[in-house]
């Protein structure tokens, strides 16, 4: 593939992208959405999050892999943990990529 194609074929990506979401959210104002559908918007980052972060814990060599020799899904775990019981984003994440490590490199 030539550096051409291979411009040309990114800026197609980018019209087509910047397109659909330039014409959603200019009609978005004239929109008056449900409040059950707001709702239920509410969940779509976590939903999108979780179906992305689940196979990456559970099946990290392509495997379904739930042991505790998966540095992945301990990471997940405390990750979880804290989470639940501190409610901290920050904390939260710092502990899962920590727990992660150190699981990776002791194990």
């Amino acid at each position: 593939m030539s550096v051409l194609q291979s411009v040309m074929i990114i800026l197609g990506m980018f019209i087509v992208t910047f397109g659909v979401r330039f014409v959603l959210l200019a009609r978005a104002h004239k929109v008056t959405m449900p409040s059950y559908v707001e709702q239920g918007l509410k969940y779509v980052p976590v939903a999108v999050l979780t179906a992305i972060i689940t196979p990456m814990v559970l099946m990290p060599s392509g495997e379904m892999e739930v042991s505790l020799d998966n540095p992945w899904l301990l990471g997940a775990m405390a990750a979880f943990l804290v989470g639940i019981f501190r409610q901290q984003q920050l904390l939260t994440i710092v502990t899962g990529v920590l727990v992660f490590f150190v699981a990776r490199y002791a194990l």
